[in-house]
């Protein structure tokens, strides 16, 4: 749970399509402690990555003093 107390949900959803199965990265970002509406997306793996990269880096970032 976030310090605002979200629900973030990361899992995999596989779609078997007899033309072309599809597997995406779901995030579930659930309402917060005053009911207020979250979102969710569907992610490509690369997509993922990207978006993981993103957060490490961001996650450096706000580490570092003076930031």
């Amino acid at each position: 749970m976030t310090s605002c107390g979200r629900r973030i949900a990361v899992k995999c959803l596989r779609l078997a399509s007899p033309e072309k199965p599809i597997s995406r990265v779901t995030l579930d970002v659930g309402q917060d402690r005053g009911g207020e509406p979250g979102t969710w997306a569907a992610l490509t793996a690369d997509e993922a990555r990207d978006l993981a990269r993103l957060l490490l880096a961001q996650a450096s970032r706000a580490e570092r003093p003076g930031r």
